[in-house]
């Protein structure tokens, strides 16, 4: 059988991994010798690291560059594809960790390579199967699911208050003040730390808390004001300006079509 240790040292650019975890459970903090691509084929799994948070819904996957610390979790029964991959060259995107759309091809591919043996031969079709894998990764469209965490203590530290908590409705001069800061300078700093505006974070944390409430089987209605909204309809505004699809549709697509 094979297990994620053994196959860091597989003499071979892909190896790939095929594995299913019950709801709830943890794989603590860790990280590995070679690149990875998580993809959940059913299920959604939720993946912390020292600078982001990202959701792994069906038919979407993380690239976690090697070394990159980071610690799961099932918030679902899981389905999991894994590659471990050696090195991607040139592509400045591989060295962060991104969520991706994977497409058809991609999951063709996919499930072709956790039926492939690890010391499969270069030059046959199998070795040309896991580099037409590298091709496709190079293409992949980034999904907006990803949520950056402030390195700056204060600014991490409400932030991971926000994250489990999304129904706050504090203001931003509630914020500044919890982080000792004035409006202006805690709006600035946060920018320069995650790359987007508080209030857009917010959203975000928002919406990847909805795909995981709805992974769960919960209404459109439950889910709207369990992440914080006050209306069904202000929450479906967000949902399809992030997604391009109400959540009604997005459930029908992501969980229900696979």
């Amino acid at each position: 059988m094979k297990s994620s240790a053994a196959l860091q040292n597989i003499d071979r650019p892909i190896a790939s991994l095929f594995d299913e975890y019950p709801p709830g459970t943890v794989d603590d903090w860790h990280d590995h010798r070679r690149n990875q691509l998580i993809y959940a084929t059913s299920g959604v799994m939720s993946v912390m690291t020292d600078k982001g948070s990202f959701v792994i819904p069906p038919q979407r996957a993380l690239w976690v560059p090697a070394g990159i610390r980071h610690h799961v979790t099932a918030l679902s029964h899981v389905t999991l594809k894994t590659l471990y991959i050696d090195s991607l060259e040139h592509q400045d995107w591989a060295r962060k960790c991104r969520v991706f759309g994977v497409t058809e091809l991609l999951r063709a591919l996919i499930n072709q390579a956790v039926e492939i043996p690890p010391l499969y031969e270069l030059d046959s079709r199998d070795g040309r199967i896991m580099q037409l894998i590298l091709d496709e990764i190079a293409c992949l469209p980034i999904d907006p699911l990803s949520i950056p965490m402030p390195a700056e203590p204060r600014l991490a530290k409400i932030c991971t208050r926000f994250i489990n908590e999304p129904t706050l409705q504090l203001s931003l001069d509630q914020w500044a003040d919890a982080v000792g800061m004035s409006r202006r300078s805690f709006t600035r700093s946060f920018r320069e730390q995650s790359d987007m505006s508080f209030i857009h974070w917010c959203t975000q944390v928002r919406l990847v808390k909805a795909i995981s409430l709805m992974a769960a089987g919960k209404s459109v209605s439950q889910v709207a004001f369990e992440v914080g909204y006050n209306s069904i309809s202000a929450y479906t505004t967000a949902f399809h300006k992030a997604f391009g699809l109400p959540p009604s549709k997005y459930l029908l697509v992501h969980f229900e079509a696979f």
